[in-house]
């Protein structure tokens, strides 16, 4: 029969080595040791004790990555609280992580984004960049009326500019 304390220090390794990795979610580190086979008790024992002692924090994960997936890559609110949930995160986490993009920033990050797309996509018909802007935008949850709005005006602008009349 094998001591009580080793599931515990398996499930101290796991973690330990997934954490090595990256930033994980109580929730990640749950299912991570629910496949290695650790006893429930055990594992709850290690999440608790790494959350104790700030191993595992899911309001600053949730926050840093929300703030660096709407900057960095351009996603909406929406879209952002979906891949928090799908991590584990509850809800007024997640809740709490997103309250800091407002209306502006995400109408500034999806104009940002579609910018740097309609750059690659000179050349092409009108409707074929507005199209693929518009898919881009809803692919990173931006709502469709944003989305239309923002295409519409860069688009606008950019025929302007091309013209000579902006």
């Amino acid at each position: 029969m094998a001591p009580p304390g080793d599931a515990e220090s398996v499930a101290r390794i796991v973690c330990l080595r997934a954490l090595s990795q990256r930033a994980r979610t109580r929730s990640e580190l749950a299912a991570l040791l629910g496949r290695k086979g650790v006893p429930d008790d055990a594992s709850r024992r290690v999440l608790d004790r790494f959350t104790e002692v700030g191993l595992i924090d899911d309001v600053s994960l949730a926050e840093s990555f929300a703030a660096a997936a709407h900057a960095e890559r351009g996603l909406s609110r929406r879209a952002v609280a979906v891949k928090l949930r799908r991590r584990g995160v509850d809800e007024p986490t997640v809740e709490h992580a997103i309250e800091h993009i407002d209306d502006e920033s995400e109408s500034a990050a999806a104009r940002s984004l579609a910018q740097r797309r309609l750059r690659t996509l000179a050349g092409l018909d009108r409707d074929v960049q507005a199209r693929r802007l518009v898919s881009l935008l809803a692919r990173r949850g931006y709502a469709p009326g944003l989305a239309f709005r923002i295409v519409r005006e860069l688009l606008d602008m950019d025929a302007s500019v091309a013209t000579g009349d902006g």
